[in-house]
């Protein structure tokens, strides 16, 4: 004989030799013979064993007991004290029936959209990203909401819900500001065959979701192409010179060529220009050596100016002062002046012309 102390808010089964004989509730108990006893809280789920169903014909345990059967279309949310706890999904769980704090909620998941009844905020809580998809549109985006292959609708920006069953579910995010593509490394043989590497972009923006990734595939490498081949014709039916001096024709021809056809892709193009054009070693030897000599040419014009003027200012003094005697006497006392600064000392004999003692001593 032992003695068995079930606690409160416990339940203890009692069986021999596997077989359940007795369910006993809070209380303490003798029992004779050997018995195995498995105690259980009923404030929590009851655990799942192999031999369930026989100890569900039981009828005592059995009305203590509240089975939960989830089909393979089915969930079940489970909330303890009302927040949220878990998802069941497909198959039996039990749960006691004196837990008060459990409540349950039964959806069907062979729909698409998950049933709005259900906060938002348990989304990512617990085992409930393992039923539903998630997917965020963002504040610049839109969304291509496809089924089993089909397109069904535009998503605007938020979040949306979708149980993780057999339907086939993709969402095409595209950004519907302004964007830039660049293309670079452009390699390019003009009409004089000097080949170029030129890096060219443009600014487009989505204006027709539909048009652009549903009527057609792979639209950003279709646009590319189109922009591509008409860089080519352009650059190919111009000299090396003409292109150096038409770079920003070049550009709103090629904006003009390529905006309509682009147009029929549901994109239009805002602008488009050249940001480089690479050289071949060679050829670029060639043009520094050309803009050296252009640039001095220019320096030896600018000196051979500013040497005319000079030149035609000295006339004009040397005019002035033949005409006037005291205009000629300034003019060497200056000089004077400005030699003597550059003299540490000057012995002079008295008794002469001091100014014509000076100029003999300069002019030695």
């Amino acid at each position: 004989m032992k003695k068995l102390q079930v606690k409160t808010n416990h339940v203890a089964l009692v069986s021999k030799q596997g077989e359940l004989q007795k369910v006993y509730t809070a209380g303490q108990y003798w029992l004779w013979g050997e018995k195995e006893v498995m105690e259980y809280n009923m404030a929590e789920a009851f655990g799942m064993r192999r031999d369930i169903d026989a100890l569900l014909q039981n009828t005592e345990l059995n009305a203590m007991l509240e089975v939960i059967d989830v089909m393979d279309n089915e969930v079940v949310l489970v909330y303890r004290n009302k927040v949220f706890n878990n998802v069941l999904g497909a198959g039996r769980h039990i749960y006691w029936k004196s837990a008060k704090e459990y409540s349950f909620e039964r959806y069907n998941t062979e729909g698409l959209e998950v049933d709005k009844s259900i906060a938002r905020n348990i989304t990512g809580k617990s085992n409930m990203p393992s039923y539903v998809r998630m997917y965020t549109v963002g504040a610049n985006e839109k969304g291509l909401l496809f089924v089993d292959g089909q397109f069904q609708e535009i998503l605007n920006a938020g979040e949306y819900r979708y149980w993780k069953n057999d339907i086939k579910v993709q969402i095409i995010l595209v950004d519907v500001r302004q964007q830039v593509m660049d293309m670079n490394g452009q390699e390019i043989l003009t009409k004089d065959k000097v080949q170029l590497r030129i890096n060219f972009n443009l600014v487009y923006q989505v204006q027709d979701l539909l048009k652009a990734y549903v009527d057609n595939k792979d639209v950003e490498k279709q646009m590319y192409n189109v922009v591509q081949l008409m860089l080519r014709e352009k650059v190919g039916r111009m000299s090396f010179d003409e292109l150096m001096e038409n770079k920003e024709n070049l550009s709103v021809e090629i904006l003009a060529g390529v905006r309509e056809e682009i147009a029929t892709l549901g994109i239009e193009v805002r602008m488009c220009g050249i940001k480089d054009i690479i050289l071949p070693g060679d050829i670029r030897e060639i043009m520094n050596q050309v803009l050296i000599a252009e640039k001095k040419a220019q320096a030896n014009m600018i000196t051979r100016r500013e040497e005319t003027a000079a030149t035609r200012s000295l006339l004009n003094t040397a005019k002035l002062m033949e005409e006037n005697e005291m205009l000629m006497r300034l003019k060497e006392m200056e000089y004077i002046e400005k030699i003597a600064d550059k003299v540490g000392e000057i012995s002079l004999s008295g008794g002469g012309n001091v100014l014509k003692q000076l100029k003999e001593v300069f002019l030695r």
